[in-house]
């Protein structure tokens, strides 16, 4: 008995043997609807007549694949009106540009003027749940950002993820200057080298900590990578089990090992006058050559004696000498 091919199977095949596959724009030329508000959705053929830019960049983005070949509804087949809503009162304004129409489609940029939360409640139609589970009252929610302000749905600008920008670091410095010039310092984590991104300790989309980090707690971000200073140790250092920035910065220093002040001033900031003597350590006992140079700032400095300054396992270890 012959089975029937379905639509679905049929377009992959055609694809797999090279035919030509119909642009989306043409995929819903013979849909129409009228929605409960009256408004008629008109089919993407129409919207391609004259975004035609647009239509040809769309036409290789994963929302055209998923609304062409996989539709997981009805308002699926709608294509460019599933997301900018029924077109019928937008082509039959005379001047499209003027401000008073701007209502009639729903647009995904801040110039066009549609309300941030029209706009993202848009996006959540689809993607709820996961990641973004925490964006209501995320500090990038909260400061009003739209998911147009770092996604473009209708260009394939990045590899994926449909940034604004080419990459995902791109698409965060475009807001977080600092971050870009910490990450330009000679100790830097490797964000610039492509090894590591914004994503690997944070979550653009919402966590439970102000910063969005993807840990419950800075230290728990940083030990997810760094496991040999997770612990728990016989003896452990203070601020070490207070916070990691208490002696780094987190994205980049010009001191070794991201160290927010050189050694050994970084650990003079706390002991000040414990055990030896209370003298600052300064460059000139460091670089003045002959008999002004102190043994306790040559090579690592304090930890020439106390290496293990993240704790230490060692029975005799209450000072991070072993």
């Amino acid at each position: 008995m012959r089975k029937e091919i379905t639509p679905l199977v049929r377009t992959l095949v055609m694809a797999a043997a090279g035919c030509v596959l119909l642009p989306v724009a043409e995929a819903s030329e013979g849909l129409s609807a009228t929605t409960n508000t009256g408004l008629t959705y008109v089919g993407n053929a129409r919207c391609s007549s004259c975004h035609i830019a647009s239509s040809n960049q769309f036409v290789h983005t994963v929302h055209a694949n998923a609304f062409k070949l996989n539709p997981k509804n009805e308002s699926d087949k709608y294509g460019c009106e599933k997301c900018h809503g029924p077109g019928s009162e937008h082509i039959a304004a005379k001047d499209p540009g003027n401000p008073a129409n701007r209502g009639a489609i729903i647009s995904f940029t801040r110039e066009w003027g549609t309300p941030v939360e029209k706009q993202n409640s848009m996006c959540m139609n689809c993607h709820q749940g996961g990641q973004r589970n925490l964006w209501a009252g995320s500090v990038h929610a909260m400061n009003r950002l739209s998911c147009s302000d770092c996604h473009n749905p209708m260009a394939n600008l990045s590899g994926s993820g449909l940034l604004k920008n080419a990459s995902i670091s791109e698409t965060c410095f475009s807001c977080h200057r600092q971050q870009r010039g910490e990450f330009a310092k000679r100790s830097h984590m490797p964000v610039p080298e492509g090894k590591m991104t914004c994503v690997d300790c944070h979550n653009p989309h919402g966590s439970a900590t102000r910063p969005l980090l993807k840990g419950d707690s800075v230290n728990e971000t940083c030990v997810s990578c760094h496991t040999e200073k997770r612990g728990p140790f016989i003896w452990e250092h203070a601020p070490v089990r207070e916070n990691c920035l208490n002696c780094h910065n987190a994205h980049g220093s010009n001191n070794e090992k991201l160290l927010q002040v050189s050694r050994p001033l970084n650990c003079q900031r706390c002991h000040g006058n414990t055990q030896h003597p209370s003298t600052l350590y300064n460059a000139s006992q460091s670089l003045g050559g002959g008999a002004a140079v102190n043994s306790r700032v040559l090579g690592r400095s304090c930890q020439n004696c106390h290496p293990q300054v993240h704790g230490s396992n060692h029975p005799a270890g209450a000072r991070f000498q072993r």
